[in-house]
């Protein structure tokens, strides 16, 4: 499979495309100022105990207060708050060598048992804010590396379920139980399948430098405050989803793309040359077909080849999609042999689909009928087989006897909901015209400011065709020749109909007043 990622970065937002065979699989976005993402840690407040839901209201700076279940303490909860404690005091190092354990908790307990209201408390987001819910926290805080994960206050080692072969398993914890620091647990992720005793050291490295980090936080915050932050979104997709696979990383600014080749350098060397500057004019994601993918992926009707489509609709309790056959000829040589090839491709796409758009929690497909339990077992095995490269936690029931299968898939942070329809212009003939009207007025303007000899106005296609073919290119010309300034057209297939802008030679947007 060819693998590519694509990077956009623009000023504070990075976005990132992860391409599998061209075609858009999963759309990351990052725009900077994101808090209370999962991984970050904050010093909270416990407002409220919530007996008959065994849960707390934790205060961590959010317009509603965070949700801590029992369960999500950790049975290491009381050694965290002694060594929070001892921290705020001065007592406590970094270190966890000599530092005295707390018996772990009840599994069967109660939140009073454990939490004081008023009292602070070290958690980590496991949740964002979805909705009309705050976010969903934990105590059991741990550190994520590229190979490992660290778990203060605990002595275990564990390999992750997806290493399936046990003399490798018995391999990885073998080594990691050699090298790994007293005081702290580790789990050892997927992608450390194969990896040296190097690798795992530098990763324990690495890992150690972020607890001393978090450890000197602890002693400057006052509650409620974010302690830690994780990396942004962006590299925390890097180091979860980068492995040999990836023959090409394409990067449009020069800085980040350094960054990258040096991580890659530090992890994998010999693919540090995977790593590209993108200095072409046209914006990345339009270089690489990403926004016109966009755009056909992320709508109410989403098609697939000869014909056959999915409707996806989204309620409160759940996501529903039904799979649909549309116009397609039959293929096969009964109805029971083309709902299968119907459902076949739909699995595929139904899978693109829940790692593009980052669907959680239930999700109901209605595939086409099949009344063959041999046709019903080998969809259920290729959707299982399709959902193997999903990194989110999930499950697949087989198909009902109504046809239906059901997946809850993970959910920690709010759905990606890129709206993709707009609503025609009053007048299609009309609108266009009044737009250039508009976008002359405004060149107008800017060539009496800028200092460039050459603008560039990037346009809907729609728009880009008026000024590029036929009688509208002879205003262009004139245009040119009026202002003085040579004007290059773009078409942007990211754009809304009557959405224009204007850019100098350095990439740098007009703003007008």
């Amino acid at each position: 499979m060819h693998n590519e990622l694509i990077i956009d970065a623009q000023g504070e937002c990075t976005n990132i495309a992860l391409l599998q065979n061209n075609k858009l699989t999963e759309l990351i976005e990052d725009k900077g100022d994101e808090k209370f993402s999962v991984g970050d840690i904050y010093l909270g407040k416990t407002k409220k105990l919530a007996t008959g839901l065994n849960a707390a209201f934790v205060d961590v700076g959010y317009e509603k207060d965070a949700f801590l279940h029992y369960h999500d303490l950790g049975p290491q909860i009381k050694s965290w708050q002694s060594f929070t404690k001892r921290t705020f005091t001065g007592k406590q190092s970094w270190s966890l060598t000599n530092f005295k354990m707390q018996p772990l908790i009840d599994k069967n307990g109660t939140i009073d048992e454990v939490l004081k209201s008023g009292h602070d408390m070290l958690v980590q987001i496991a949740k964002e804010p979805i909705s009309t819910k705050g976010p969903r926290i934990t105590s059991e805080i741990s550190l994520p590396g590229r190979y490992l994960v660290l778990v203060p206050f605990s002595d275990r080692v564990s390999v992750s379920q997806k290493v399936r072969d046990r003399k490798e398993k018995e391999r990885l914890k073998k080594i990691i139980s050699s090298i790994k620091p007293k005081g702290f647990g580790v789990i050892v992720r997927t992608v450390a399948e194969g990896q040296s005793i190097e690798d795992f050291e530098l990763d324990l490295k690495n890992l150690m430098k972020k607890w001393r980090n978090l450890h000197k936080y602890i002693k400057r915050s006052k509650s409620p405050s974010r302690v830690y932050g994780e990396m942004n979104r962006a590299s925390a997709f890097l180091r979860d989803v980068f492995n040999d696979t990836y023959d090409k990383i394409v990067v449009n600014d020069q800085e980040l793309a350094n960054e990258i080749r040096d991580y890659i350098e530090t992890i994998a060397p010999e693919k540090k040359n995977i790593v590209h500057h993108f200095k072409g004019k046209t914006p990345i994601f339009q270089y690489f077909g990403i926004d016109r993918q966009i755009k056909s992926s992320f709508g109410r009707s989403v098609s697939m080849p000869k014909g056959s489509y999915l409707i996806i609709e989204h309620t409160e309790a759940m996501h529903v999609i039904d799979v649909n056959s549309g116009n397609r000829t039959n293929s096969g040589d009964n109805q029971e042999e083309n709902a299968l090839a119907v459902n076949l491709l739909a699995a595929e796409e139904i899978a693109r689909q829940l790692r593009l758009r980052d669907m959680g929690g239930i999700v109901v497909i209605d595939f086409i009928d099949m009344h063959k339990n041999e046709n019903r077992k080998i969809l259920f095995e290729k959707m299982r087989e399709v959902m193997r490269q999903d990194r989110a936690k999930h499950k697949i029931l087989p198909p009902s006897k109504f046809g239906l299968v059901e997946i809850t898939r993970q959910r920690v942070r709010p759905e990606s909901n890129i709206q993709t329809r707009e609503e025609n212009p009053d007048n299609l003939v009309e609108a266009p015209l009044l737009l250039i009207d508009d976008i002359e007025h405004a060149f107008n303007r800017i060539a009496k400011e800028a200092s460039e000899k050459k603008l560039s106005l990037h346009v809907h296609p729609f728009i880009s065709a008026y000024l590029t073919q036929g009688f509208w290119t002879n205003i262009r010309k004139k245009w040119q020749k009026e202002y003085g300034k040579k004007l290059e057209v773009v078409p942007r297939d990211a754009y809304k109909m009557l959405e224009y802008h204007f850019y100098n030679e350095k990439n740098e947007e007009y703003i007008l007043e």
